[in-house]
C-alpha cells in the first residue's frame, strides 16, 4: 500500500464521527438525576483521538501503523490541540507525528503531520543493542552516561528501522545530550539530534577557565530589589519554587541555594547566589506570563517546569533538554542571568514540550532559537521592569562579548551573516543566524514597521506594516507554535499563525492580514492548504443540556447542567430560563444569567401533587445576539422504575492499578433512576480515583465525588450516574482505577457498596 504524507494541515472531514468515551460526571444524591457534562477538553480529545484512529485528512496511514497521543494543550478561541506519535507495528516512529485541533463542541477543526514516506521495515535489528551503543558512545569526546538503546523507526524519504541511543557527555568541549539513530541493519549512523541548544558565541571567544511557600527578598543584579517565591522548611529557606514544580536554582555542580533567612544575593553581577535571584524571578514572570496571555499551564504546559543552574566557567549559557545552565560575560563582570536570556533558554523548553519536539535540521533549530528570542521578549514586555526595559534585543544586558546584543529582533542583519528575510539559503545557515526571518516576522506583527518610540524595521518587498501589539502577536505566534510538527519550517508556522488568527480573532481580519503581510514582508510565500481570506463573523452562542433526558419520582428535584459556548465574536451575557414544565413543578436557575462559555445549573423541582408523565422542557438562552433552545425530556415515575445493584466488596488496589469486580442488576419497566455508590478509603488522595460501570451492552457510565476532598483528608464520597439507556437487568462491571502517584508502592483499601 502506498500512502502520501506531508507536511500540510488541513481540516479534517470527520463530521458526523460519533464520539464514543468515558467521561467524568459530577455526582447526586439518590433523588436527582443528573451527569456532569464532559469537560471540552475531554470532548475534543475524544474527537481528536477519532480522527487520527481513522486517518483523516493528513493524518493518513499505512496499515501496521497507529497514532498514540501524547499530550493535548489548550490554546486560544476555544481549541485545544492533542499532539501523536505515529507507531509502526508498535515501535515508535521519529519524526512520523501528528497534531490534531479540536475544539469543546467535538468538531476537528485542523490537522498536521510530519513529512514522511510509506513505511515498510523489518522490525528485527541485524545489529545488537549493544553495538549501536557502542557506535553512539564514539560520537562524544567524553561520556558521562548512556541511555539504554531503543528500536524504533527513523522516518522520511527513505524510513528505516534504528536504534535510538541517548548519550550524555561532552563534544568538543561543550555540554552534549545526544539522540544518535544507528541503522538497525549496518550500523551506520543516520541521524543524530542534540537536546542541548547553546547561546551563539564564537567559540574563540569563549573562557574554559517540600516546605512551605514564602516570599523570598532578592537582591538582584538586572531587575534591583525583587520578590521571588521560595521555600521554607523547618526553618531553612530553600531557593526552590514550592508552587511551581521542578523550578530551583543552584550553583553549578552544587545544591540548591539555601540558608536560615530568607534574603538572598548581594546585588554584584560576579555574586553566583545573586544570578539565582535574577534566574528564579526571570522564570517565575515567563511562568506568570505564559498563564496570564497565552493560558498554557507552565513551561511543558502541564503544570511543570525545569531546574536552573549557575557559575558554568563559559560565555554561554544552554538548555540541555532537561535543565537550563547559565555561564558568565566575557569579561567576566556579568553572569548570563538577564530576564531575556532566562526566558530564552526556558524558550527552548517550551519548544521541545510543544507538539513535535525539538525536531532536527538548521531550519528547525533556527525557528527553535527563535522562539526562545521571542518568549524572552513577550517576558521583558509582560514584566516592564523600570531597570530592564522592554526591547527586542537579545542579551543586550549581558554584554556577552562586549558588543552590546547577540541578535537584533527588528534588523536581524546588523549582526553580520545574520539575514532579515527568508530564502533557500536558511536550511544550510548556522541555527542561530536561522534565527533571523522569524524574528523580523514577529516584530513586524507585533510592533510594524514604524512604530513610535521603537527602531524602524525595514521589510523585504518595502511595504509598510502597522503592529498589532506584542500581546496579540505572542497568542498568534503561540498557537501557531501547538500545532508544529517535527518537520517545523517557516511556511509551516505561516500556515499556521494564519490559521491561529482566524481561530483567535474570528469577528476581525485585522490579525489575519497582518499576520499575513508580515510573513510576506520576510519572503516567506503562501503554501498549499493556508486560508486565502478572512471573512468576519458577528458574536453568536450555542445552549445545551447535559443529561438529555432524566427520570423522578413526584416530589424530588432533577439536576441539569445547562452549558453554553461562545460560537464566534466575544463572550456575551446569556440570560436562562424553562418552559413546559409539568403541573406542580418549578425551574430554578444558578446562576440564572452567565458569560457564554460558562454553565449553569438547572434544578426542577417537581411536588407531590406532579402527575406520573413526561414532559419537554425548553430551556432558553437570551442574549444580544439573540436565542438559543435546547430541550430536556423530564419523566416523573414511580418506584417501580428503579434499579436496583448488588455489590459490596472490598478492595486493595495499587497506585496506577485497576480493578474489575461483575455486580448484578435488576430492574423493572424502563429503570433509568441513577446509581447510587458510596466508597470508603483509607487514600490521602480520594479525587485521583475513576470510577466506571461498564453495563452488559459494553457501554460505560464514568461517577465521580460530589465535590472533592482535599489531599489530606480521608472519608466516605457519594458517587452516581444515571443509566438511562439501559432497560434490561444483567450483569455490569464494576471498575475502578488509582490514578494517584504520590505514595510509592503502597496498597490502598476500599470499600465500594452500590
Amino acid at each position: 500500500m502506498t500512502v502520501q504524507r506531508g507536511l500540510r494541515t488541513g481540516l479534517a472531514a470527520v463530521a458526523g464521527l460519533a464520539l464514543s468515551m468515558t467521561f467524568p460526571a459530577i455526582p447526586a444524591n439518590a433523588t436527582t438525576a443528573t451527569i456532569q457534562p464532559a469537560s471540552p477538553d475531554a470532548v475534543a480529545a475524544s474527537a481528536a483521538d477519532q480522527a487520527a484512529a481513522a486517518g483523516v485528512d493528513h493524518l493518513r496511514k499505512g496499515p501496521q501503523e497507529g497514532f498514540r497521543r501524547v499530550g493535548m494543550t489548550p490554546g486560544g478561541g476555544g481549541l485545544f490541540y492533542a499532539a501523536y506519535e505515529r507507531t509502526y507495528r508498535g515501535l515508535p516512529v521519529v519524526g512520523g507525528d501528528a497534531v490534531v485541533v479540536a475544539d469543546g463542541a467535538g468538531r476537528v477543526r485542523g490537522t498536521s503531520a510530519a513529512e514522511t514516506a510509506a513505511i515498510s521495515v523489518d522490525t528485527k535489528a541485524k545489529i545488537s543493542a549493544a553495538k549501536a551503543t557502542e557506535v553512539a558512545r564514539g560520537q562524544l569526546s567524553k561520556v558521562d552516561s548512556v541511555v539504554a538503546p531503543q528500536l524504533v523507526v527513523l522516518a522520511g524519504n527513505s524510513p528505516k528501522l534504528a536504534y535510538e541511543v541517548v548519550v550524555k557527555g561532552t563534544k568538543a568541549s561543550n555540554p552534549s545530550n545526544l539522540h544518535v539513530f544507528v541503522d538497525g541493519a549496518t550500523g551506520a549512523i543516520l541521524d543524530t539530534r542534540d537536546d542541548v541548544k547553546m547561546s551563539n558565541i564564537p567559540a574563540a571567544t569563549q573562557n574554559t577557565s517540600g516546605g512551605v511557600s514564602t516570599l523570598g527578598a532578592g537582591n538582584s543584579y538586572y531587575v534591583g530589589n525583587v520578590t521571588i517565591d521560595t521555600t521554607n522548611s523547618g526553618g531553612t529557606y530553600s531557593m526552590r519554587d514550592p508552587q511551581r514544580t521542578n523550578i530551583s536554582c543552584k550553583p553549578q555542580n552544587g545544591a540548591v541555594y539555601s540558608g536560615p533567612d530568607d534574603n538572598w544575593g548581594n546585588g554584584s553581577g560576579t555574586n553566583l547566589e545573586t544570578a539565582c535571584v535574577d534566574t528564579l524571578f526571570g522564570v517565575q514572570t515567563e511562568w506568570k506570563m505564559l498563564g496570564e496571555w497565552l493560558g498554557r499551564n507552565g513551561i511543558n504546559g502541564n503544570g511543570g517546569g525545569f531546574p536552573a543552574s549557575v557559575g558554568l566557567n563559559q560565555v554561554n549559557a544552554y538548555w540541555d533538554g532537561s535543565s537550563t545552565t547559565f555561564g558568565h560575560s566575557q569579561d567576566n563582570q556579568r553572569q548570563a542571568t538577564s530576564m531575556d536570556v532566562v526566558a530564552h533558554e526556558y524558550g527552548h523548553a517550551i519548544f521541545q514540550t510543544t507538539p513535535g519536539g525539538a525536531g532536527s535540521g538548521n531550519e528547525n533549530g533556527g525557528l527553535n532559537e527563535s522562539t526562545g528570542d521571542i518568549f524572552g521578549a513577550i517576558t521583558e514586555h509582560y514584566a516592564n521592569n523600570a531597570k530592564d526595559t522592554p526591547d527586542y534585543e537579545v542579551g543586550e544586558g549581558v554584554n556577552l562579548v562586549g558588543q552590546g546584543p547577540i541578535r537584533y529582533m527588528y534588523q536581524p542583519s546588523k549582526i553580520s551573516g545574520n539575514p532579515n528575510c527568508y530564502s533557500s539559503s536558511i536550511p544550510s545557515t548556522e541555527v542561530h543566524a536561522a534565527a533571523g526571518p522569524q524574528n523580523h516576522w514577529f516584530y513586524l506583527l507585533a510592533e510594524g514597521t514604524a512604530p513610535a518610540g521603537k527602531p524602524a524595521s525595514p521589510t523585504c518587498n518595502n511595504t509598510s506594516i502597522t503592529g498589532l501589539g506584542i500581546q496579540k502577536a505572542a497568542k498568534i505566534f503561540y498557537n501557531g507554535l501547538l500545532k508544529k510538527t517535527s518537520g517545523w519550517n517557516h511556511k509551516a508556522a505561516r500556515k499556521a499563525t494564519l490559521e491561529a488568527a482566524l481561530a483567535l480573532y474570528p469577528t476581525s481580519c485585522t490579525e489575519f492580514n497582518t499576520t499575513k503581510a508580515a510573513w510576506e514582508a520576510i519572503s516567506v510565500t503562501a503554501v498549499s492548504g493556508e486560508p486565502t481570506s478572512c471573512t468576519p463573523s458577528g458574536p453568536d452562542f450555542s445552549v445545551g443540556v447535559t443529561p438529555a433526558s432524566g427520570t423522578v419520582k413526584a416530589g424530588d428535584s432533577a439536576t441539569v447542567t445547562v452549558n453554553t459556548a461562545t460560537v464566534s465574536g466575544a463572550a456575551q451575557s446569556v440570560s436562562l430560563s424553562a418552559s413546559g414544565l409539568p403541573a406542580g413543578a418549578t425551574a430554578t436557575f444558578n446562576p440564572a444569567s452567565v458569560q457564554s462559555g460558562a454553565s449553569s445549573t438547572l434544578t426542577i423541582a417537581t411536588s407531590a401533587s406532579t402527575p406520573d408523565g413526561t414532559s419537554t422542557i425548553t430551556v432558553t438562552g437570551t442574549a444580544a445576539s439573540g436565542t438559543h433552545t435546547a430541550q430536556y425530556t423530564l419523566t416523573v415515575g414511580t418506584s417501580s422504575n428503579i434499579r436496583t445493584f448488588t455489590n459490596d466488596t472490598d478492595y486493595a488496589i495499587n497506585d496506577y492499578g485497576t480493578v474489575n469486580s461483575a455486580i448484578s442488576s435488576t430492574a423493572t419497566g424502563n429503570a433509568v433512576s441513577p446509581v447510587k455508590l458510596t466508597l470508603t478509603g483509607t487514600h490521602t488522595c480520594i479525587e485521583d480515583l475513576r470510577i466506571s460501570l461498564k453495563a452488559p451492552d459494553g457501554s460505560t457510565y464514568s461517577v465521580k465525588p460530589t465535590g472533592s476532598l482535599p489531599c489530606t483528608q480521608f472519608g466516605t464520597k457519594n458517587y452516581s450516574v444515571p443509566v438511562t439507556n439501559e432497560v434490561a437487568a444483567g450483569t455490569w462491571t464494576l471498575v475502578v482505577y488509582d490514578a494517584y502517584s504520590g505514595d510509592t508502592g503502597t496498597l490502598d483499601s476500599w470499600s465500594i457498596t452500590l
